[in-house]
């Protein structure tokens, strides 16, 4: 098997975490959500049978013995997924996809406008540490935000939005945060896996984010450009109705507390999500 390398700064081990970091909630039987640190990753099939499993998302730099470790819990030793989804680039979700790579051979799905970010094409936008936030917003100048390359590994999610190895779910286009972020939502019992399109906590606020406080939130805003695109995208996913929803960051959420806070972001997210001051909110090219 071909050796995946990544840069120094996507692997390095970035020293933020949270209380609920390391805990794993079993939402339905065939869906496992898993803390990593601050970021939320999935792991999606029925360890009480043999159909496999599909990852969704792959944590924090320097994450992948962590995530081994939590899949070889849940489906036995020497497992790996079918396949790794996407729903978007950002180093907090593909931070241990270098180290999973080198140990399973398995296909990497993300949407096409979000493969530049993981062909070593494109860097992201720099993180805005000026945005109006808080202690996580104003170290953000530290975070990554260079691409990857995967090469021949990662291949563009079919168009007509079915999941590879994940029958009975669909993707939903979800851009505003990056350009080719995806949700993943499972029409039979409307379960949501939203990435960063919204979260449950408030993610530049240190405090919130050590502690997990629950509040409905837009997407983290020192790595947002669009917001107008990203407010869209809630209302995309408000539209769907969803009873369960596991969130990129912050605590899984389901029945009325989603339905009603989740109402009430798409009906006031300029209020909610959209930051006061920040250079993407004042225009500024988010290439600069």
């Amino acid at each position: 098997m071909d050796q995946v390398e990544g840069s120094a700064s996507t692997n390095k081990y970035i020293p933020v975490s949270s209380v609920t970091s390391g805990e794993g909630i079993e939402l339905a039987p065939d869906i496992y959500s898993f803390t990593n640190q601050i970021v939320n990753l999935c792991f999606i099939g029925n360890p009480e049978n043999d159909q496999g499993w599909v990852l969704v998302d792959a944590g924090m730099p320097d994450s992948a013995e962590k995530i081994i470790h939590e899949a070889e819990d849940r489906f036995g030793k020497g497992t790996r997924p079918k396949a790794i989804i996407l729903t978007h680039a950002h180093f907090d979700h593909i931070g241990g996809i270098i180290g999973l790579l080198n140990k399973w051979e398995v296909p990497v799905y993300a949407h096409r406008f979000e493969l530049p970010y993981v062909t070593g094409e494109k860097d992201y936008p720099k993180p805005d540490s000026s945005v109006e936030g808080g202690m996580v917003a104003k170290m953000s100048f530290l975070f990554p935000h260079e691409s990857i390359n995967l090469d021949q590994r990662v291949t563009a999610l079919p168009e007509d939005g079915s999941i590879p190895e994940m029958p009975g779910w669909r993707w939903v286009h979800t851009p505003g945060h990056t350009e080719g972020h995806i949700a993943l939502f499972r029409d039979s019992d409307r379960a949501l896996i939203a990435g960063d399109a919204f979260i449950t906590v408030k993610q530049e606020d240190l405090y919130s984010v050590i502690t997990q406080e629950l509040e409905i939130s837009g997407p983290p805003r020192y790595f947002t450009p669009d917001w107008m695109t990203a407010w869209k995208s809630v209302k995309t996913l408000e539209a769907l109705h969803p009873l369960l929803a596991v969130t990129g960051h912050g605590r899984p959420v389901k029945g009325e507390w989603l339905s009603e806070n989740l109402a009430k972001l798409a009906r006031d997210f300029e209020e909610i999500a959209i930051p006061d001051y920040g250079k993407y909110v004042d225009g500024q090219n988010p290439e600069q």
